[in-house]
Order: structure tokens, then sequence, then C-alpha cells
């Protein structure tokens, strides 16, 4: 209700919204990313052991992007890792971000070697300047590196919206 000095009126809500945002409502896809992402932090929050990590990685496609991130991992058992990131970069297009879900199989849980290959696959949702929220399957495979004051190097190359390889620091137990 918008009062002025002499009357009181009533402004229909069209008025109050811009005029892009009522064009442009709440996409489904989009509810869904951000409820898959509610979810994903609850089972973090509730999980006992968590793993961070940090990321830099390149996309080679539509369009090619370089982007920074974080993510969490939790234990589903002595093998799989489930987990969530989002990172933030640039594109040709301006701003550019991404939201992964994923699960890894590790093949080498244990840190029998210092070097481990493990694969993994999920969800990514890619976000560009001017261009629609992109759903994609992701698939990769990376590379376990040795164990350093409680910290992991990881190197990993996969498809996912495009050619992907990236760079990760994790913080690592003596078991992967």
């Amino acid at each position: 209700m918008v009062t002025t000095q002499n009357r009181s009126s009533v402004v229909p809500i069209k008025y109050l919204v811009s005029r892009s945002i009522r064009k442009n409502p709440i996409n489904p896809f989009n509810r869904f990313t951000l409820r898959v992402s509610v979810f994903m932090l609850s089972i973090a929050a509730n999980a006992n052991a968590q793993s961070i990590e940090a990321r830099v990685d390149a996309i080679a496609a539509g369009p090619a992007a370089i982007h920074a991130g974080a993510g969490l991992t939790v234990p589903m058992g002595t093998y799989v890792r489930a987990g969530f990131d989002a990172a933030i970069g640039e594109s040709r297009n301006g701003i550019s971000g991404r939201l992964d879900g994923f699960a890894r199989f590790h093949l080498d849980p244990l840190r029998q070697h210092k070097w481990a290959p493990y694969g993994g696959g999920g969800l990514t949702a890619r976000f560009d300047d001017n261009r629609s929220t992109r759903y994609y399957l992701l698939v990769f495979l990376g590379v376990d590196g040795p164990l350093v004051h409680k910290m992991s190097t990881s190197i990993e190359a996969g498809f996912g919206g495009g050619g992907r390889i990236g760079i990760i620091v994790r913080r690592a137990e003596e078991r992967r």
C-alpha cells in the first residue's frame, strides 16, 4: 500500500515490480538448481567428515571460460565421495559461473600409493551473461596427488558443457 499526505490507495503489484522481472519469472530449472544446492548444503552440514576444496578450471566450449571456485565433498562409503562446488569467472560474454553436483569413485581410497586415479560424474549448471541457464551431464577423470601438510593436489579432465581441465587443492586425511 502506498500512502500520500491526503489519501491512501492500493497500488497493483505490477507497478512495484520491474517489467523485466514480470516478463521473465524464475525458471523452474533455476528453482530446481536452488533446491538441489540447499539439499546438498544440508547433507554436508550434517556429515561427520567433510573435505573442503578450492579449484581453478578452464572450460573450452560455448563460450570458453576460466572459473575459480570452492566446494565440499562428503564420504559416502570407502570408495565414493559425493559433493558439490560453485565457481565464478569470466568468459568472452562477461561474467560466467557454474554449479556442479557430482560423485567421485576413488581407486585407492586408503592412500596406498602416492598418486591415485579417480573418476566421476554428475550434473552441472552453467550461468553466463545474456544467456539462459544451461544444464549438462558431467563426466571426469582425475589423479590425486600425494598428501603434504594435510593437503592434496589433483588434476582433473572431463566433459560437462564442453571440455574442461582443472587443478584442485583439497583438505585431505590419511584416507582419500
